[in-house]
Order: C-alpha cells, then structure tokens, then sequence
C-alpha cells in the first residue's frame, strides 16, 4: 500500500545493504518513495542484493568519505529526505582497525551533513546513532539528557557522528534528528558476531550457543521492525521546531540478561541444548548493565515498540531457518 507520507519523496538511504538499512529500504519502497540506495562493496552478496529489492530503486556505488562524490549523489537525484545509516558498525574491526571505524563513522557522517547544509530542498535527515554513545550508565534506565561517555573506538565514533549532527542541525536551522537504538534484532541480519543471528545459527546445526561474557550483562532488543518504525516516526516528525536537533532512544524496556536471552532462544527453537558460558566475570570493554528510556518517543513521536521479545524471535528463528535452508539447495 502507498503511503501519502512518502509517495514520491526522493529518498537517500545509505547502510542500505546493511542489516537494518535493507529493511527500511524495503518500508520506504512499499510507501512509494523514490528510494536512492548509497552502496559501498559487493551488493550481490547482500540481503539487498538477494532479494530482488533492487530492480525497484536506483542504487549508488559511493564511499561516503569521498565529500564529492556523496554532494553529487545528493544533487543529481534530487534528494529530499535522507536517512544516514552507513558505518563501520563490527566492534571487533573498530577495536583492532580504530582509524578505519573513524573515517567511515566520523568522517562519513560530517560528509552526509555538509552535503545537507549546502544542498537546496531538504526536507529531513535521520542520523542513526546507537545507544554506545553512553559509555557505561550513570543511572538506569538511560535517557537523553545522561553524558555521553564512550571510550571505546566504535562507540566513540558514533558518539562524535551524534554530536556533529546535532550541531550541524542547531547551528544551520536542519531538519535532522538523531536515532540512539538499543540492540537491534531479526531476519537478515548476517554479523555473526553478535548473540542473536549466532545463538539461532547454533540452535539450527543443534550445537551448544556460545556465549562469550559469564551471561549477566543485562541489556535491551528491539525487534527490526520497531526500528523501521522508530526511523520513520523521526523523520516524519522533523518539520516540527521541537523535534529538529534532538536524540531520541528507542528501547524494548524489557531488559534481559544475556543468558536468559540464550536459554530463550534454545527454547523457542525448541532443541535442549545448554549454553557454552565461556566469560569467567566482567569481560574487557564490556558494560555491565545497559538500557534506554524510551518516554521521550513515545510523548514527542507517538512510537512504541510493537514486537515483544518472544514474537521477535519466533520470526527471526523462521527467517534463519528458511535462510540456512535455502543455502543448502
């Protein structure tokens, strides 16, 4: 169904062949946006490439640290709405490769913003941040107003990228707002490195799910579609006075252990496999306890989380499953 919202709106995505860029590609494309996916790598072998999704958008091979290449992007297609997703986002890579994680996350960001600042016609810039920006948590649950106090190399990289655009949004008048999710979840995702997509993978070859903490970090997940909608919910707030420059945190408020998000999974995958616990107490540059207050959205943009943990992954399990399946044929 086409949305009167998005109907021919031209519209930037960049991260569009990543996890969640894919599936807020697809959303804008099903309301009938002119959807100009920011490409970087090989496409083939994404969720975007995979899918069919591309015959319906136009897609862009650019690096987003080329400044020229990404304002010609904009002005040769008319860009009205952009949302900025691209990152370096593997904390691994950002950890043993700081300097690379720097220049897409921070670098990159700066480029879509200057590209914004001197382009005519925008109408709204959705910046996705992360809830890393934090550093470890003063009080809990996190909001807006809590410092920002990363100091690892990707959190601090998403935490410069979130400052740059709330300046760029407050010191140029911009129609930009800032995204700050918990951890997000569901089909498509292929970073293997993160708990979910491993612990499904695990329960699928009926092998025991690592866990590499001892499992008591508590954190929060939202399913991929809540943030679809939590990305649009901004971005259609963004000619508001008091929506522009500001960050919001979209959050399950449904902590959960990382253990008993393991034992979860198993159960809902319905094998009887027990968990590798391979953490012996707190692990290097890992936060112990991490999750958002989401009143902020719900008062200002009207958003809610929709999915419930358990029907999240009920879906995730079944995309995994048909995933792996058709892999084998």
């Amino acid at each position: 169904m086409v949305g009167t919202e998005w109907e021919d709106k031209n519209v930037l995505v960049t991260g569009a062949t990543g996890f969640v860029g894919y599936w807020l590609t697809r959303a804008l494309v099903d309301k009938g946006a002119n959807v100009v996916a920011l490409t970087y790598g090989d496409v083939a072998k994404s969720v975007l490439g995979t899918t069919g999704l591309l015959s319906k958008l136009k897609a862009v091979q650019c690096d987003i640290r080329d400044f020229e290449s990404v304002k010609k992007v904009f002005a040769d297609n008319g860009i009205d709405s952009c949302f900025h997703l691209a990152a370096q986002a593997i904390v691994g890579i950002a950890n043993q490769s700081p300097v690379q994680t720097l220049e897409i996350n921070i670098m990159g960001t700066w480029n879509i913003l200057e590209a914004v600042r001197t382009s005519e016609g925008i109408e709204r810039v959705a910046i996705a941040s992360t809830d890393k920006v934090y550093g470890e948590p003063v009080k809990l649950p996190i909001t807006e107003d809590h410092p920002l106090l990363a100091l690892y190399p990707y959190d601090a990289s998403k935490a410069c990228a979130d400052i740059l655009s709330r300046t760029f949004a407050k010191m140029y008048g911009l129609p930009i707002g800032v995204t700050r999710c918990c951890n997000i979840y569901g089909g498509g995702d292929l970073n293997f490195s993160r708990i979910i997509p491993d612990t499904i993978r695990a329960a699928i070859e009926n092998r025991s799910p690592i866990i590499r903490s001892d499992g008591t970090p508590v954190r929060d997940y939202i399913h991929v579609d809540d943030a679809v909608s939590a990305y649009l919910a901004l971005a259609e707030n963004l000619h508001r006075q008091e929506i522009k420059g500001e960050a919001f945190n979209f959050g399950s408020n449904s902590p959960i252990t990382v253990l008993d998000l393991v034992k979860k999974i198993i159960e809902l995958s319905g094998k009887s496999l027990q968990p590798d616990v391979q953490g012996k107490g707190k692990t290097k540059g890992e936060i112990q306890k991490q999750y958002l207050a989401s009143e902020k959205a719900r008062k200002l943009l009207g958003w809610t989380p929709k999915v419930g943990l358990d029907e999240g992954l009920k879906r995730t399990i079944e995309w995994y499953a048909k995933f792996f399946n058709a892999k084998q044929k």
